[in-house]
């Protein structure tokens, strides 16, 4: 069982959610929570799988919320899912750098949130290629200049190559495709990727093929 936290101060979006997750048969509504203070606290108490956290808050904003929730060691295993009213939100790309796994737009359809709850718990991909490709060009386009970065050099020559994929946001799928590899041997190499960077999920790990080098702008496509 799935177990979600809904973090929004409007009651009317939370009812939304709780009615559309609890339907699933593998989803539950653990808690909710209506401010940023709130929903760190909560998290602590409840140990969510998943939080869908607003960007915009009282108190305490999302973003915060969400550097406090990946900051704290003791919640490594809880995935954060920003959610915003517009794709492009300028918060979005500094939560993406604080640990937030990923963002759904608030109107998003409902077969997609459902999609990407499951796939956040399962370090897949997170979105539909297509955000995730918007996503990843706007980081890319706001993104400091890359930095050597000497922790490349534990992966593999195949482990880059993954991770330049991953970079440039092509699922697993797609990267089996792509090296003509079957997609469980492409989760693997994903995987063991993830685990030597020290990478919380795949959205850390598209951030840092950006700030390493390893993928430019340009690259997309």
């Amino acid at each position: 069982m799935i177990r979600v936290l809904l973090a929004d101060d409007q009651s009317l979006v939370r009812a939304g959610f709780k009615a559309l997750l609890d339907a699933q048969p593998d989803i539950e509504v653990a808690g909710e929570a209506a401010d940023g203070e709130e929903v760190v606290r909560t998290v602590r108490e409840l140990r969510p799988d998943v939080v869908l956290m607003d960007i915009r808050m009282p108190r305490a904003d999302g973003l915060v919320a969400t550097r406090e929730i990946t900051g704290d060691p003791d919640l490594e295993a809880v995935k954060v899912v920003m959610l915003t009213t517009f794709e492009l939100d300028e918060y979005v790309f500094e939560a993406i750098r604080s640990g937030a796994s990923g963002f759904l737009v608030k109107d998003t359809e409902p077969d997609e949130l459902l999609r990407a709850v499951r796939a956040v718990v399962e370090g897949d991909a997170l979105l539909s290629p297509g955000v995730t490709r918007r996503l990843i060009s706007e980081f890319a386009a706001r993104s400091r200049q890359p930095a050597a970065s000497a922790s490349l050099s534990a992966l593999t020559e195949r482990e880059r190559e993954v991770m330049a994929l991953v970079g440039i946001g092509l699922s697993n799928g797609e990267i089996a495709r792509r090296l003509v590899v079957s997609p469980l041997t492409a989760k693997t190499h994903v995987s063991r990727t993830m685990v030597k960077l020290g990478a919380r999920d795949r959205a850390q790990l598209v951030v840092l093929a950006y700030e390493s080098g390893l993928v430019r702008p340009g690259w997309l496509g």
